[in-house]
């Protein structure tokens, strides 16, 4: 079994501590101490239970064990003083708080579906550092919190979040931190303070949701994430058929708040939802929360609960377009046959443009099928509607990126990569982002540099077919061939058919780059 958290993974099986995808050297017992903690996290964990469990019964003092558990919060990178992962409970012992997720151990290396870790812009892609206040009003919107008692509800909240981030996306005086940064904090407690200088916002958004039958009850609280002040706080208890205008409401409300000379009516979503909506919403709520996580277990699920929501509702443009996506992802990542469903895909992305031409997602999946067909103007055309569509669209900025960078077009790609990770600093896509510059760099001629941001995007994503190709040739290119090789057999592993033949067929590089890159993967190894 092997535990991931915050930007951690511990293996049980093989005794290994990760940070950052390092590996962290640790004490076995204080191995043993977190193991524990992580394993008994549901409840508070008392000093008997300890020498019990860890130290099989023997007795030790108190400094020797406030000692092991200093040193395990730090090797995750917690303190006393934060205890944001292991938190003591006064008189009653210790407990481990942090959002854990339990991946199943392969028994060989970390395969892609395995990692989806989360690591901030400012630690993979360094000299970043922390991002600058925009000139607009800023703001980040945090998980709002299931209070509803019931785990399978976590994913009503999680959808109530997204709808109020693309509607306050949608007001352009507004920079509004993208979905999958804020989604990095979920169930943690947090400083909005740290939260606004990580992010680098003025304003914080905060709330809880719960739902009850047929009436759904949600808080909302509006900080200054530089004094850390209230500034707005509001209660509502609605029917559940109220939730879209309820949503609607609590933007109107944030956006008075901030700017209170703005039109409030400007706040409202462009389209109309109707109660009918509300079975197609909460499908497409269910499978992005199993989406986001991008591993192939949660992208099945998320494309099965997509397939019922297209099924039922077939004028229900955001089940068509975000169906779309998740099928051209899984099968550009390497977590499906390449190329399989890619014409039901496009059926799906031409429908949901058809349906609502201003869905986002709709221009995103239809980008995403000019990019892998080296149609880089189309591409680059349907990831910019997606963006003006809306403008703090951190996966589509970051595709523009992609698409120029497959065409050799170095410098907008560039332009485009930093616009992504400003919006986004925390996102999972930051692998995409980090293969997709080495694409640049190695296009560019810059070798080195090129298998630098390969290995960036590998420490969150090692099993990407994609990103051990482009490391294989930026190496061979460099003169690194036997480190080429070594990359070239685990593409391999992960592509038993690669060829040159098949590179040509299924690589988004354009034509007139295919020979620079093939040049790079010969010499690593790749027979035509």
């Amino acid at each position: 079994m092997i535990y991931v958290f915050e930007d951690c993974s511990l293996d049980a099986t093989r005794r290994e501590l990760r940070r950052a995808n390092h590996l962290v050297a640790i004490e076995p017992q204080v191995f043993d101490l977190l193991q524990y903690l992580i394993c008994n996290r549901e409840r508070v964990v008392c000093k008997n239970d300890l020498i019990k469990h860890v130290w099989n019964g023997r007795i030790v003092s108190e400094s020797t064990l406030t000692s092991r558990i200093t040193i395990a919060r730090q090797a995750i990178g917690d303190n006393g003083a934060e205890q944001k992962l292991i938190r003591t409970v006064p008189r009653k012992g210790i407990r481990f708080v942090g959002l854990v997720r339990e991946d199943q151990h392969s028994g060989g290396a970390a395969s892609f579906s395995q990692v989806a870790q989360v690591i901030p812009a400012a630690t993979l892609f360094g000299g970043i550092g922390r991002p600058r206040l925009p000139d607009k009003p800023s703001i980040a919107v945090l998980p709002f919190t299931n209070m509803s008692g019931d785990i399978e509800q976590e994913y009503f909240s999680d959808g109530i979040t997204e709808d109020i981030i693309t509607a306050l996306s949608r007001l352009r005086w507004f920079f509004v931190i993208a979905r999958n940064s804020t989604f990095a904090y979920k169930g943690r407690n947090t400083d909005v303070r740290l939260v606004g200088r990580d992010l680098g916002v003025r304003y914080i958004l905060e709330g809880s949701v719960r739902k009850s039958g047929h009436r759904v009850r949600i808080t909302s609280q509006l900080s200054d994430a530089i004094s850390g002040n209230h500034i707005w706080a509001e209660r509502y208890d609605r029917e559940l058929t109220d939730i879209f205008a309820l949503q609607d409401e609590i933007t109107v409300s944030v956006t008075a708040a901030i700017e209170p000379k703005l039109l409030a009516a400007e706040a409202l979503r462009a389209e109309t939802r109707s109660t009918d909506d509300l079975d197609a919403w909460d499908l497409v709520a269910r499978a992005l929360s199993h989406f986001w996580k991008l591993t192939t277990i949660e992208n099945e699920a998320a494309i099965s609960i997509l397939r019922q929501a297209v099924e039922r509702h077939p004028n229900y443009a955001p089940a068509h377009s975000m169906l779309a996506f998740a099928l051209l992802v899984s099968s550009y990542v390497g977590w499906s046959a390449v190329g399989s469903d890619r014409e039901v895909a496009a059926q799906l992305a031409s429908r949901a443009a058809e349906l609502d031409n201003s869905d986002p997602w709709a221009h995103m999946a239809l980008g995403f099928l000019a990019l892998t067909s080296r149609q880089t103007e189309q591409a680059v055309c349907h990831f910019q509607a997606a963006v003006d569509l809306n403008p703090n669209f951190a996966a589509a900025a970051g595709s523009i990126g992609i698409a120029l960078a497959h065409d050799g077009q170095f410098e907008p790609a560039m332009r485009h990569f930093e616009q992504a990770m400003r919006m986004s600093p925390r996102d999972p896509f930051n692998s995409f982002f980090a293969f997709g510059i080495s694409i640049a760099q190695y296009l560019a001629g810059n070798y080195s540099d090129a298998a630098k941001w390969a290995k960036k995007g590998l420490q969150l994503r090692p099993g990407s077919p994609g990103g051990n190709c482009i490391l294989s040739a930026s190496l061979a290119q460099a003169g690194n061939i036997q480190e080429a090789q070594a990359a070239m057999s685990v593409v391999r592993r992960l592509q038993p058919n690669i060829s040159s033949a098949w590179i040509k067929q299924w690589s988004p590089v354009t034509e007139e780059q295919m020979e620079k890159y093939l040049e790079g993967l010969r010499k690593a190894g790749l027979t035509d």
